[in-house]
């Protein structure tokens, strides 16, 4: 399937990978059609899915069981009038169901809305009027039922909402029973162009509402780079991606790239995420390959891993924050495997990486991907040197977009121009590369710190900190001073070893800590010790909020 996009498919150097990948993308695209059921005419018995859950459960889908699903699903949707440009949310977890409404209603042109578990009432209607959504498609449990229940009189754009099970509630469509009653599918003429809306991500920004970072049905072609080269997948390969079916991560690793890989995806359905049950399911599985961010391998190198088979584990990669150079040097030491970064965002697909032919530095986020010209600019839009900082930005040549790149904020124009404008994409994120040209992530553009003339990285003050065995995570931000403009603030979780400990004395060990470890200007003036840090819906610190605290 493979060959199909990429006139060359292997790559032995990032010369190599620089001078010879290329997206062939067809006139017109469908994931649908062209992937799954590409595999099912094919090879129908090729494994597509292995789903497990923490009841015990497991369920196998091959290619020709994927097609007869997503058209059964499909089938249920239009008679519940859904069609090409319909905006439907999925808050389904990590249920099957996912993957049936995912593809389903991408045969139909109808616009996918991936969205978490966890949100409110005040979420769901704000998504709602946004988007102007149509149907939810939801995994039937009291909370999310509630939630959305709670939410309906105020979305008078939902017609429907369509329950997965094991609860249900009035008012609330039965899927399995749906797609059991189904009429026999029948694709509709043109359901898309490649540059029609597909899939829309809300942002869980750290400051402000959500964006709604639209892609374009192209999008999952632009995934190719990810899986087939990042992930080094093949035909056989049994990808495990640890993320929920509502963030970005979910469309990097569960689906787009994989199945055009030909992977299998791994899937663990689980209420609570326990280091030691994602372990034992991959020994039991012979999962090949894994990623994650590195809050989830800053979990796992605390298991005793001697007490599991990990031999069929090859390949690693993390990505979803930057990653500390210990936690690379743990897991190497543990299991013989290097944690292969990459970098992007949900506009886009991975930015920076490192590939299988590199040996990775521990903290770089790799090398540019020349599906993409990245570079580093100042604030005027100068190309900066190495060792100088700069934003990440992506230079859009001939005003032609990418694959992979998103097509904008979706009904937000001043927003697009605000980060796409003078033929560059502004990621917002600052890094420096070095001499190899290798990438060092330093921060978000708002977080940069400026003390005494000196630009520090949260991240760098950040990493020095999480080396003490006081400090279980951390925050670093720029207070206002008289003297310097800003100096450098720490927010610290303590570990339950040091909780008792908070003291002076404390605080001035790590301020040394800090000052051995690296360049001492970037040492924290200000500690704070406090038993939460706040967060965004998908995790990610606030730091907004913090400076905003008196």
């Amino acid at each position: 399937m493979i060959n199909r996009y990429l006139k060359q498919t292997t790559f032995s150097s990032t010369e190599d990978f620089r001078e010879n990948f290329k997206i062939e993308v067809p006139d017109l695209f469908n994931f649908g059609y062209d992937i799954v059921d590409g595999w099912a005419e094919k090879e129908p018995d090729r494994l597509a899915m292995l789903w497990t859950n923490d009841k015990g459960e497991e369920r196998r889908y091959t290619f020709a069981d994927m097609k007869r699903y997503t058209d059964q699903t499909a089938s249920y949707f239009q008679s519940l009038g859904i069609g090409k440009g319909d905006c439907v949310m999925l808050v389904l977890k990590r249920r099957a169901e996912f993957w049936f409404s995912t593809v389903a209603l991408t045969k139909l042109g109808a616009i996918v809305i991936p969205a978490t578990h966890l949100l409110t009432k005040k979420d769901i209607v704000y998504r709602c009027e946004a988007a102007n959504i149509k149907m939810i498609v939801c995994a039937g449990e009291e909370v999310i039922l509630n939630h959305i229940n709670e939410a309906r009189p105020e979305c008078p754009s939902l017609k429907y909402v369509v329950g997965v099970g094991p609860e249900t509630a009035e008012g609330i469509e039965d899927f399995h029973a749906g797609i059991a009653n189904a009429a026999s599918f029948v694709r509709p003429e043109n359901p898309n162009r490649n540059d029609d809306v597909m899939l829309i991500y809300f942002t869980s920004g750290t400051s402000g509402h959500p964006k709604m970072v639209a892609h374009d049905f192209t999008y999952p072609l632009g995934m190719i780079s990810v899986a087939h080269v990042w992930h080094n997948l093949k035909p056989g390969s049994l990808h495990l991606t640890i993320a929920d079916t509502g963030w970005g991560k979910a469309a990097w690793g569960k689906i787009y790239g994989q199945w055009i890989s030909g992977a299998t995806l791994f899937v663990y359905d689980h209420e609570k995420f326990t280091p030691a049950d994602i372990l034992k399911k991959v020994q039991d599985y012979k999962v090949t390959s894994l990623c994650a961010p590195p809050t989830i391998f800053r979990f796992l190198i605390h298991e005793d891993l001697t007490r599991f088979d990990l031999s069929a584990l090859k390949y690693c990669t993390i990505a979803g924050e930057a990653l500390n150079p210990a936690v690379f040097d743990t897991f190497k030491q543990l299991t013989g495997i290097s944690l292969m970064e990459g970098f992007g965002q949900t506009e886009t697909t991975i930015l920076l990486g490192n590939m299988p032919w590199m040996t990775p530095k521990p903290g770089s986020m790799g090398l540019p991907n020349p599906q993409y010209d990245v570079d580093l600019v100042d604030h005027s839009g100068r190309s900066v040197e190495a060792g100088e900082q700069g934003q990440i930005v992506i230079r859009i040549k001939d005003g032609k977009k990418p694959v992979g790149l998103f097509k904008g904020y979706y009904r937000d124009e001043e927003r697009t121009k605000d980060v796409w404008h003078d033929d560059m994409y502004f990621t917002g994120d600052v890094a420096w590369k070095d001499e190899d040209g290798y990438y060092w992530f330093v921060g978000r553009a708002d977080d940069v710190i400026k003390s005494s003339g000196y630009r520090i990285g949260p991240f760098e003050v950040e990493s020095a900190l999480m080396t003490h065995p006081a400090v279980l995570e951390c925050a670093i931000t720029g207070v206002p001073d008289e003297v310097r403009g800003q100096v450098v603030k720490a927010t610290i979780i303590l570990t339950k070893e040091y909780k008792k400990k908070a003291s002076p004395e404390l605080v001035k060990e790590l301020q040394d800590h800090v000052k051995r470890v690296t360049a001492p200007y970037k040492y924290p003036r200000v500690v704070e010790f406090v038993d939460e840090l706040p967060k965004t819906i998908s995790g990610k610190i606030r730091r907004v909020e913090i400076r905003s605290t008196k």
